[in-house]
């Protein structure tokens, strides 16, 4: 009789793949990531595991935001004290920090558990072409846009 594999942390195989951030959306690179950082990629996916590959996302400073949301969409965070609301308009965000603003949209397409925090510290967001992961040999991830 057949089972269906499970995988557990004895039998994961993980690689690194460098995903280049630009002339791409923001959405489609981030739901590229968190596909590859959950693990949803392979044929071994099981979703209560943290299977997924490592990801580094290079040139973060180049990415494009489709409509309005240069101009419309807003970053929040807050203090904790009375009157603590920052409001950060997207063209400052990718200006100043475009990495926060990648590493964001990615971590809202990975579940909000452990689980989900575990997956995101496989995470390496670069604002340049630089990163400091050559001696993991990464793969280069293509996202069709």
């Amino acid at each position: 009789m057949r089972t269906t594999f499970m995988a557990n942390a004895n039998n994961v195989q993980r690689d690194w793949y460098v995903i280049d951030a630009a002339g791409k959306t923001l959405g489609r690179l981030a739901t590229e990531a968190a596909r590859l950082l959950r693990g949803k990629h392979k044929p071994e996916f099981t979703p209560h595991v943290d299977a997924g590959d490592f990801v580094i996302i290079v040139n973060c400073s180049k990415i494009v935001l489709s409509g309005k949301k240069l101009e419309q969409k807003n970053y929040y965070r807050h203090s904790l004290h009375p009157g603590g609301l920052k409001v950060t308009k997207a063209k400052d965000m990718l200006k100043n920090n475009p990495e926060e603003m990648v590493f964001r949209a990615v971590k809202g397409m990975v579940p909000h558990t452990k689980l989900g925090a575990a997956q995101m510290k496989k995470l390496r967001v670069y604002a340049g072409a630089e990163h400091d992961q050559q001696a993991q040999q990464p793969k280069t991830w293509e996202i069709q846009s």
